[in-house]
């Protein structure tokens, strides 16, 4: 087998609803392990396993019970993934790799998560737990003798520091990091901030515009207000990789989809740009679009007075 075959195991809670739906799963001490040295001290029994009250301990125990107001039942689960460059079996699975990714076990892009969401169901995000969305109206009712309900949000994904708060961090509107976001120690991420599952930070950054999926920053980056940084996507619509480098910056309302750039390099406020941005490069003094700089370092592209494209200097 080879050495760079990793597995995860861990014990955790999962809502399932009434008809056999996995609204979430919480793990708090997820492991990464090597499957040999697993399968010679245990049965590799693979895949997610219900357990039973003499495997708990009795912190766990007390979370076992049948919430008949949210018609959900919480279980005591143990899911074991003896290869994370196999893609995700089922939701329990991809709720282990979004832990791994928030409990910073495992960087983005260094396991199969192509297809995670395709596996997860739209859930109703409420502060007395996750309902199904089909029901809600009844289950609302049914909660309001606990108090006030607020719902968070409908969607498959929940709220990072509801599962894993990573030491180190700072996040303004902890509605918009999402589980499965990566947050290197030393990152803040501000009130307009936005980062997704499998993506985040390396090293410590500053993030106050919109990371997607597939995005990974570099230490001493910062991104500017209201931009966007966006992966490509393959043939299936499934993002790929994006990376920015070290000690780069992005102005307010900038942006670029699809193209990855190197250490030190700068975006000028208001500018977009994709692989077929045509832009100006003083030193060569030609036109050529932003596909060109692909992955390269040292690069400024701002507006400046008597171009009409943003112009691309080399930095020194």
């Amino acid at each position: 087998m080879s050495e760079n075959v990793r597995g995860a195991q861990a014990i955790g809670i999962a809502n399932i609803a009434m008809d056999g739906t996995v609204l979430d799963t919480w793990y708090p001490e997820p492991q990464i392990f090597n499957p040999q040295q697993w399968a010679e001290r245990y049965p590799l029994a693979v895949g997610t396993t219900r357990l039973g009250a003499n495997e708990l301990t009795p912190r766990m125990l007390q979370l076992v019970k049948l919430d008949q107001d949210r018609l959900v039942e919480q279980v005591a689960v143990r899911t074991i993934i003896p290869d994370l460059a196999q893609p995700p079996v089922d939701a329990h699975d991809v709720y282990l790799r979004l832990h791994l990714l928030s409990h910073r076990l495992v960087r983005p892009h260094e396991m199969h998560m192509q297809n995670a969401l395709e596996l997860l169901s739209n859930v109703v995000w409420t502060n007395k737990g996750p309902c199904l969305p089909e029901n809600f109206e009844w289950v609302r009712g049914a909660l309001r003798s606990r108090g006030l309900i607020h719902v968070y949000c409908v969607d498959r994904l929940p709220r990072m520091v509801d599962y894993v708060v990573p030491p180190g961090v700072r996040i303004s509107e902890a509605k918009r990091v999402r589980l499965g976001a990566y947050l290197a120690p030393g990152t803040s991420v501000l009130r307009e901030g936005f980062v997704s599952f499998n993506s985040g930070t390396i090293g410590a950054a500053k993030i106050e515009g919109r990371l997607s999926s597939g995005v990974v920053i570099g230490e001493g980056s910062e991104i500017g207000l209201s931009s966007t940084i966006m992966s490509p996507r393959d043939e299936k619509r499934r993002r790929l990789q994006l990376t920015i480098g070290k000690n780069c910056h992005f102005g307010v309302s900038s942006g670029i989809i699809g193209v990855s750039l190197g250490d030190n390099c700068e975006i000028g406020n208001n500018i977009v740009l994709d692989s077929d941005t045509p832009i100006w490069f003083a030193d060569a003094k030609e036109y050529r679009t932003v596909n060109s700089i692909e992955g390269q370092s040292n690069w400024s592209i701002k507006r400046e007075t008597g171009y009409h494209e943003p112009v691309a200097r080399q930095k020194p």
